[in-house]
Formats: C-alpha cells, sequence, structure tokens
C-alpha cells in the first residue's frame, strides 16, 4: 500500500558525473546540496560570495563576474566596526577596507575561472522579497543589520523574476556557451516574511524559472522540484528541525536521492559507494592507533584513496 504521491522527475539529459565541474549558487539549500558534493568528492565550487536568496542580487553578482567589474571603494560601507558591501553576505565582512576589497576581488577573479570551466551550473532561489536601499534606489542582498527604516521591502514581480533568469542565463554564456544549468526553489520557508507572504513569494519564483526556460527554449537547463518534494511528498513536521522552517537531515538526505536518481549520471553510482566506505572509514577513531590491526586498517584506506585519486 502506498501512503504517499511520489513527484515524477525527469532524467537529465546531462547528468553530473566525475570529470564534471559544479558550481552552485543561491540560497543556504544550494550549500546543503554542495555539502553532498563535496562528501562525494565531486567537483564543486559553492557560494563564493556567500548564501544570496533573491534573484536579482544573484544576477547582479553574476554581471561583474562576467564583465569584470571589481569592487571599489564606493561598494563597500562602515557600520557596526566592521566594512560590509550590500552585494555580498556578512561572512565576507571585515574590519579592514582595504583587506574586504582585496579579498572580494580575488573571489572575482576566482568565481570568474571557473565559471568559464563549469559543466553544470546549480541556482537555487530562497524567496522573491527583496529590499531596496532608500539612499541609492538599488536591491541589497543582505541589510547587515542596518536599521530597517534604511531600506524599503518589497515582492519581485514574476516578470521581474523572468527577466532576472534570463539574463543570469546569457551572461554565464558569453563565458561559456557549453554551460547545463539546472534550477531549483529552497525548500525552506521564510517564515519572518509572513506564511501567505511565503506561498507567494515561492509561486513568484517557481512561475519565473518554468516562463523563463520555457519562453527562451534555453537548452540544457532542467529544473529539480527540491522544494516541491518538501511540500508533497515530505508533508510532515518530522522532517524539518526543531524550528519547524529548515529541512531536517532525513529530509536533505532524501532531496539529494531524489537528485542523485535525477542529475548524477547512473555510471557514478559505484565510485559513489567507494567514497562514502572511505569518508566513514576517515571518521573511524581508533582505540589503539598503534595496533598492527589499526596500520592495516589504516594501509588499506591509503590504497583505496590513492585508487580513487589515479583515476580522478
Amino acid at each position: 500500500m502506498q501512503f504517499r504521491t511520489q513527484i515524477p522527475i525527469s532524467k537529465s539529459s546531462y547528468p553530473i558525473d566525475y570529470n564534471s565541474k559544479v558550481v552552485s549558487l543561491g540560497s543556504c539549500f544550494a550549500e546543503n546540496m554542495a555539502s553532498k558534493l563535496e562528501y562525494f568528492q565531486f567537483q564543486n565550487f559553492c557560494n563564493p560570495f556567500g548564501i544570496i536568496f533573491n534573484p536579482v542580487s544573484i544576477e547582479k553578482l553574476v554581471s561583474r563576474v562576467v564583465v569584470n567589474k571589481y569592487f571599489t571603494e564606493e561598494d563597500v560601507f562602515f557600520h557596526n566596526e566592521r566594512w560590509h558591501c550590500f552585494e555580498l553576505h556578512s561572512e565576507l565582512s571585515s574590519l579592514d577596507k582595504e583587506t574586504l576589497l582585496a579579498s572580494i576581488n580575488q573571489l572575482l577573479d576566482a568565481t570568474r575561472l571557473y565559471v568559464t570551466q563549469a559543466s553544470h551550473c546549480i541556482i537555487t532561489y530562497g524567496t522573491a522579497w527583496v529590499y531596496r536601499s532608500n539612499a541609492t534606489n538599488s536591491i541589497v542582498a543582505n541589510c547587515h543589520k542596518v536599521p530597517q527604516r534604511e531600506f524599503k521591502k518589497e515582492l519581485l514581480s514574476i516578470g521581474t523574476i523572468q527577466e532576472s533568469i534570463r539574463n543570469t542565463i546569457h551572461l554565464i554564456k558569453r563565458i561559456n556557451p557549453t554551460i547545463s544549468f539546472v534550477f531549483t526553489v529552497s525548500p525552506v520557508r521564510h517564515i519572518k516574511d509572513g506564511f501567505i507572504e511565503n506561498q507567494l513569494s515561492k509561486s513568484h519564483l517557481i512561475s519565473a524559472l518554468h516562463a523563463a526556460i520555457e519562453a527562451e527554449g534555453i537548452a540544457k537547463s532542467n529544473y529539480f522540484p527540491s522544494y516541491e518534494i518538501m511540500m508533497d511528498e515530505l508533508r510532515d513536521y518530522r522532517f524539518y528541525n526543531e524550528d519547524m522552517l529548515y529541512p531536517n537531515t532525513v529530509a536533505i538526505d532524501y532531496i539529494w536521492e531524489r537528485f542523485v536518481e535525477s542529475t548524477i549520471a547512473e555510471k557514478t553510482n559505484d565510485t559513489m559507494k567507494e567514497v562514502a566506505t572511505i569518508q566513514k572509514s576517515l571518521q573511524h577513531r581508533s582505540f589503539n592507533p598503534q595496533s598492527e590491526s589499526h596500520q592495516k586498517f589504516e594501509a588499506n584506506l591509503q590504497n583505496k584513496i590513492s585508487k580513487l585519486t589515479s583515476l580522478y
């Protein structure tokens, strides 16, 4: 007897394998998936500018990367004893202005190089709600705890999001015409915006994504329904963390399994199993590291690692 409905997901025509280079951008759920790619030792470059939730801010950063537009003193500001940039996550903020500018411009160069070489780009959108600076009239990626009176909150229209997604795709294709895209909407609920407002936000993102892909007839682009899986297949609070907002480990593992089924090449399955075995072995802690049995265990483990390293 079947007690739940399972969302059908078509297999990607351009699956990820161990020769692929993946760049992941977007919300915190992008980092959840990237951590899985990293665990299984795929080549992955995730959120170099930190977690970014809305499509316009992602487009703005992609534009900087593509046209080599470096950050300058005009792009940073001092607040709460640290230097920040409204286009970046606060994890990149610094005590020193020159240090901040040097580090984020180095990231810009590194990101451009990786994007030109990447085979796949995974973009996860989190929300259609944005904050617009009153001073500059521009949408910010992060408010950095600047007082809310300095911003105006607004909901991006479906048309605006669609245009932003199209721009993002075209920008990346300018420096990497053969890249494949995987789009998804984060299953994390942004309840701070309000329950109804969160649903409205997600619906705008989903509508815009499908419209952008279909209207452009964009080749090598897939939509992975992570939000739909969470809302439909995992429609139970036992799949959430204690905050009842973020998917827990069980949910993330399940969504990853569905991602593997649809987006990871089947030929990688045996290698992924070997990598998982090695990862578990690396976490093993011996009661007697000097024992002969543990030395044999270590030698066998290193042989497995060397074998995979030689292959990839």
